[in-house]
Order: C-alpha cells, then structure tokens, then sequence
C-alpha cells in the first residue's frame, strides 16, 4: 500500500502495520526474541528496534500536545535538529538498552493506542490539510503520523527481518 494521503488509509496501513511487526517478533522463541543482530545497525536486538519506535511516539505525542497548545515544539527532540538525527537516536538507544523487552513491548503497545487516539480524534481535513496548524509549518499533521506510524513500522519490519535471516 503506498503512503497514506487520509485517515482511513493512515489508520488501516498503521494498524496492519503494527499487527504485521509484532506477528512477527510473536513468531520466534524468547530466546531468539533476545538475541543480538548481525554487527551493522545501532539497533541490536528486537527490544532496541521496538524502544527506537516506543520513544518516536513519545516525541509525537509531546510534538502535538504542545503544538496544539498553539506553541512550537522542539523538533525532533530539545538540543537536536534533523541534521542530528543519528545522535538522538543513539541516544534513544543508550536509554533503553537495558530496558526488558516485555516492558518495552507493554509501553508501545499503550503509546500505539494513544497515537491511534490522536488520528482517530481528527477529521481527514485536520490530518492532511497542509499548513492546517502553525507548528507543523509547510506540512499536514498526517505527514507526521504517517512518518511515527505506518513508515517507522514498516522501516522496523524490514530491519528484524534482514537481521533475523
């Protein structure tokens, strides 16, 4: 399915999405769940893949509590800019490295949920409508949801299953 460009797309592409990335981390052992990927990725393990996308919907959600305020957030993360995406994301690794992966999975499924309420609370115009709000600038908020949700699982997907052959 291509890019979401309305909500009825962006909800069922991030729900399959979703279901599809934790059918398949369901379908390997805990032992197996556990074990470290191939040297070449930052993200070792399922737990670091799924933690990288948990903490993505944090930063979502604070991006849209506070931009809906009528304030801008800092984008991507306080001290960091789109340039410096690798450092934020090494440092997302260095917080839940040692994070369990059960504990990991329980806090994205509830972030998950309350980023489905977020899409679920707007209209399809409120989604897509580019410069709808001022704190999402030349874009839509879907854009935005698009990229934390359906993009970021699939991009998730595609990394286990390349380490898992």
């Amino acid at each position: 399915m291509p890019r979401p460009t309305d909500k009825k797309d962006l909800l069922t592409l991030s729900q399959k999405n979703f279901k599809d990335l934790n059918d398949f981390v369901d379908s390997f052992t805990e032992e197996d769940k556990n074990k470290e990927f191939p040297k070449g990725t930052m993200n070792r393990n399922f737990r670091d893949v799924l933690a990288h996308l948990y903490h993505w919907h944090l930063m979502m959600i604070a991006w849209y509590t506070i931009g809906m305020k009528g304030d801008k957030p800092e984008m991507p993360a306080q001290g960091y800019t789109w340039k410096t995406t690798p450092e934020l994301n090494r440092k997302i690794w260095e917080t839940y490295r040692t994070t369990e992966l059960k504990k990991v999975r329980k806090s994205l499924d509830k972030s998950f949920n309350d980023v489905q309420g977020i899409i679920n609370n707007h209209s399809n115009e409120e989604l897509f409508q580019k410069k709808k709000y001022k704190w999402t600038g030349t874009t839509s908020l879907g854009a935005y949801l698009v990229s934390a949700t359906s993009s970021h699982y699939d991009w998730a997907l595609k990394l286990m299953k390349k380490a898992m052959k």
